[in-house]
């Protein structure tokens, strides 16, 4: 009662405003917006679904309060690509069968590239480690690893040839 607040959010190169209660999360506020490619799983930080890009940082958006994102850049999985331009990551995890149920796909691919632009050539315990924060109940993790390795050298390899 009377406790919102309008913010404005950087998503995915939009301005979005939203009227929002100090308490409500940066998951519930962009799924409310319409984003809905960032998943809710476990809301406690646990399982990763829900991973966002806040200043190009990884983020879990269900311990972000929405208003502690508020002008900042928010990237979810949509910001990366598209069906028609797809992003190295998501066409290595479509090509090499990474999601499965693709619940856990957003937050997985919002990791990985989070790694990748601090690290453009990971060892795979690297990719163990920055994923370490992702569940994935389907896979044994293999195809993930091998789509993050596998999108590292596209990426590598288009950033030679510029």
């Amino acid at each position: 009662m009377g406790t919102e607040k309008a913010i404005r959010l950087h998503v995915n190169g939009r301005e979005e405003t939203a009227l929002v209660p100090p308490h409500r999360t940066l998951l519930e506020t962009l799924r409310g917006l319409g984003h809905v490619d960032v998943k809710c799983g476990c809301e406690k930080g646990d399982c990763g679904a829900c991973a966002v890009l806040i200043d190009g940082k990884a983020a879990v958006s269900c311990l972000t309060l929405a208003h502690s994102a508020a002008g900042r850049e928010i990237t979810t999985l949509q910001g990366l690509g598209s069906t028609e331009a797809p992003h190295p990551l998501q066409q290595s995890f479509s090509e090499l069968g990474a999601a499965q149920c693709g619940f856990c796909t957003p937050g997985m691919i919002i990791a990985a590239e989070a790694l990748l632009r601090d690290t453009p050539d990971p060892t795979e315990d690297q990719i163990r480690v920055a994923l370490s924060g992702n569940l994935c109940r389907c896979t044994g993790y293999v195809k993930i690893f091998e789509a993050v390795q596998a999108a590292a050298e596209v990426m590598r390899n288009a950033g030679e040839a510029k």
